[in-house]
């Protein structure tokens, strides 16, 4: 093997060295020679890196280096020493997984059995002819409901005879409040019988009981003979509706009452109510008339000639007031 001189003209500060090393044949040092050439440079780098590690600023970027070294080897070991933790964290997760989804399976099936059974159910009463019957029996019925609104006209009809038959009462009752058409009594005419009713009607509205009700009646009779008299001497009284005419001075109406004792104007002496309202007032005037007969109540209000002459009237005064009563 040819040999070779090292170092021979090297000046590169590294001494040179007489030994010759083998080379192989293209040019490459043999294995036993390599390791003396890097141990030869090895110790010169150290020689040359002496002085630099003895300087302060040195140390300190080796000890950081260190440091970093040393920490990074730390985080390694770490994450190393968490890996299993994590692993089993994670077969746990996935174990839980699995038994969730084994479950969820299980919730399915079932219910997929119960909508299976469901289905079957719902499909057999369908198929069942019995439930048609029912169905169809009910039917029926439905007609017969329908035919009571038809009815229902005949309800609205007889609502009609009854709204008119009110109707024939109230036009039937009308004529009972007009007293004038009653029959006489007592051999009173028509005439007589209606004056009468007047008195009454006029003494009920202004309250009057049944034993002042007869003292007018007998009043009547034995000054007019119930009958709405004019008189001759007082020639307006004819112009008013009259049923007669009379004399005593100037005495008019049903109760032959006198203008010129102030008992009113000749047109209110002549309208058979006015005249009989004014009586029933002066029959009111009079204390205890209540207690006095029938002639003494009359007497107290006319103060007559005749005080006697009114008691004659009373039996057939109180067969009008109770005809009209």
């Amino acid at each position: 093997m040819p040999r070779k001189d090292i170092g021979k003209h090297r000046h590169d500060g590294i001494s040179p060295t007489t030994r010759s090393v083998e080379v192989t044949p293209g040019g490459q040092p043999t294995g036993r020679h390599r390791r003396e050439i890097e141990s030869t440079q090895l110790t010169t780098l150290r020689t040359r890196l002496k002085p630099i590690y003895a300087t302060p600023a040195a140390r300190i970027g080796l000890a950081a280096g260190l440091v970093c070294c040393l920490g990074l080897a730390a985080a390694v070991e770490t994450r190393d020493a968490g890996a299993p933790a994590r692993a089993a964290t994670s077969v746990a997760a996935a174990e839980q997984a699995a038994a969730q989804a084994a479950a969820d399976r299980s919730i399915a099936e079932t219910q997929q059995r119960a909508s299976r059974s469901n289905i079957r159910q719902a499909f057999t009463p369908e198929q069942a002819p019995s439930p048609t019957p029912t169905a169809t029996t009910p039917a029926p019925p439905a007609p017969a409901r329908t035919t009571p609104p038809a009815r229902k006209p005949t309800p609205r009809k007889t609502a009609t005879k009854r709204a008119t038959t009110p109707t024939k009462s109230a036009t039937t009752a009308a004529p009972k409040p007009k007293p004038t058409v009653v029959a006489p009594v007592a051999g009173l005419t028509q005439a007589q019988m209606n004056n009468a009713a007047t008195i009454v009607k006029t003494g009920v509205s202004m309250g009057i009981p049944q034993r002042g009700l007869i003292v007018a009646i007998a009043t009547s009779m034995q000054e007019s003979n119930l009958l709405n008299l004019a008189n001759t001497g007082l020639p307006e009284s004819l112009n008013y509706p009259n049923e007669g005419t009379g004399y005593d001075h100037d005495s008019v109406g049903l109760f032959q009452q006198r203008t010129s004792s102030g008992w009113g104007t000749v047109q209110e002496l002549m309208t058979p109510a006015i005249s009989a309202q004014k009586f029933f007032s002066a029959l009111e005037q009079i204390i205890g008339w209540q207690n006095m007969s029938i002639a003494g109540a009359a007497q107290a209000v006319q103060v007559s000639a005749f005080p006697d002459a009114y008691a004659q009237h009373e039996l057939a005064a109180t067969t009008v007031v109770q005809a009209l009563s």
